[in-house]
């Protein structure tokens, strides 16, 4: 008997049975491969991560090899490492303002070029590295140019333009600009005078000079120069002038004009002191009586500024009137004053004197 014939249907569902299982094994199967090849495939990544972030610090160094440049001098800096993974990235800072940046797939060093135009351009430098896949940086030590300047003309100058036989004179040599250290050096009438000053600091130099005679009156100068010892320079010339003698009888003059100023001084005080006084005493005092006796000029005057005469009398026995003149403080003015029966004698003395007020 025929199965197949009995029942047709029983293959049909065992082979689509099978068929299905294969399938959902084979999907497994795929699931699985799948996920172990994506997590190999992370791990491998990560891996590679890792050792990508694995950067050494950069280094900056001079293609020319010094840290000495000069104005408008063309200078390169070379960045590199000497461990990492690329593609890098270099930048290069100055002042940490960011100035250029290069790309390398490779560790080969980047050249950075720059021109010296002024002082400012010898700031500080460094160089950062980054990886751009781990995004990892580093940055190189800083760099510091010096800048190497020739001298300035320099300028010699004195406190004291004119000098004397016997008297000290002090030179000061100054160059503003140039690199240091700088040597000055001093001449007269291009001869060195004394041994070459170096300096240190940006300083005049200094010296002293003697005037012994007059051949020291000559042409001074001062030379200045530092490494760059093409480019020396020289100062103007400078010259010292005579001082006049003073005159031996300025002293006397002198003396005399303070004498004179003493006894001016002794005049003006003299005048409120003395002289008016006098002068009150001479105009008030008179100098004979309306009887025709005779005064002496003995004059005394009081606080009342009443005037008081000694009168001679020239007969005896003789009677006279006697006016006294005094002056009034309230009104400012000169009164008259009469007294009488003054009596005269030998032997006699004179009474009292009566006002008639």
């Amino acid at each position: 008997m025929n199965l197949q014939l009995i029942f047709p249907h029983v293959q049909t569902l065992s082979s689509d049975h099978w068929a299905s299982s294969r399938k959902r094994y084979q999907r497994k199967k795929n699931q699985r491969t799948d996920s172990w090849r994506a997590q190999s495939t992370q791990q491998i990544q990560n891996a590679t991560a890792d050792y990508r972030e694995i950067l050494s610090n950069p280094m900056l160094t001079p293609l020319h090899g010094t840290l000495e440049v000069v104005m408008k001098q063309e200078v390169s800096l070379s960045c590199h490492l000497d461990s990492g993974s690329p593609p890098v990235r270099y930048t290069l800072f100055k002042n940490r303002q960011k100035l250029s940046a290069l790309n390398r797939t490779d560790l080969t060093p980047v050249l950075f070029n720059l021109t010296i135009n002024s002082a400012s351009d010898v700031g500080e430098y460094k160089c950062k590295a980054q990886n751009e896949i781990s995004n990892s940086e580093k940055y190189s030590r800083s760099l510091n140019f010096t800048l190497k300047e020739p001298v300035s003309k320099p300028v010699l100058s004195s406190p004291n333009s004119q000098a004397k036989k016997g008297q000290n004179v002090t030179l000061s040599c100054l160059s503003e600009n140039g690199s240091l250290p700088i040597t000055y050096t001093f001449f007269k009438d291009r001869q060195s005078i004394q041994p070459p000053v170096k300096m240190q600091n940006r300083e005049a130099a200094v010296i002293s000079v003697l005037i012994k005679s007059s051949n020291d009156f000559g042409m001074y100068k001062c030379k200045a120069e530092n490494c760059f010892h093409n480019k020396t320079k020289y100062s103007n010339g400078f010259n010292f002038t005579l001082a006049e003698e003073r005159s031996n009888s300025q002293p006397l003059i002198i003396c005399l004009g303070l004498t004179l100023l003493l006894l001016a001084i002794g005049f003006a005080l003299a005048i409120p002191f003395f002289i008016i006084p006098l002068y009150k005493a001479k105009k008030f005092t008179p100098t004979r009586s309306s009887t025709g006796h005779t005064s002496k000029e003995k004059v005394e005057e009081s606080e009342d500024y009443v005037t008081y005469a000694e009168i001679e009398p020239i007969q005896p026995e003789a009677c006279v009137n006697l006016s006294v003149i005094r002056r009034d403080e309230q009104e400012n003015r000169a009164c008259a004053t009469i007294y009488s029966e003054v009596l005269v004698g030998e032997g006699a003395q004179a009474g009292p004197l009566h006002s008639p007020e």
